[in-house]
């Protein structure tokens, strides 16, 4: 097993896992959502379409199952989160992709097609969630103010 095959199971993992310590169901419902669509997408594609890998080891090459897995995550992180918190699993999603055709198991059509459906199916479905925390001056002292955003 290689790093981009072991990213494939990290990423997301992370990804649900920051989910469920800080979010509402909501958050994760999202995540449930995107990644249930990006795998039916992409494994519809695949058996549908039936393009053979570069390494002639079967006809399931398009798209990139491991690239759309890793940026439906980074996409969720980025819409969910902000780009800022995301920037780390787009690196991480990046090589994954790169790998995979380093590796001869895709094309890089395969890969571009793979990280565009991930990462529309995370858009498509999640809802950009923050928490701002302030000091504000009340008219007897201090406190602190907080802002959530769903």
């Amino acid at each position: 097993m290689g790093i981009g095959d072991a990213l494939l199971v990290l990423i997301p993992s992370i990804t649900l896992g920051t989910s469920l310590y800080y979010d509402n169901q909501e958050g994760q419902n999202q995540w449930y959502k995107s990644f249930a669509t990006n795998a039916l997408v992409t494994y519809g594609l695949k058996y549908g379409v039936k393009r053979e890998r570069p390494n002639h080891e079967d006809n399931h090459s398009f798209p990139s199952g491991h690239t759309s897995a890793t940026f439906q995550s980074a996409s969720f992180i980025h819409k969910r989160y902000g780009l800022k918190y995301a920037i780390p699993a787009y690196i991480g999603a990046t090589f994954v992709g790169y790998s995979r055709v380093h590796a001869n198991k895709h094309y890089t059509s395969d890969v571009i097609a793979g990280a565009v459906i991930g990462s529309l199916s995370s858009f498509y479905f999640t809802t950009h969630k923050s928490f701002k925390i302030a000091p504000i001056l009340l008219g007897s002292g201090y406190g602190i103010g907080i802002k959530k955003t769903w």
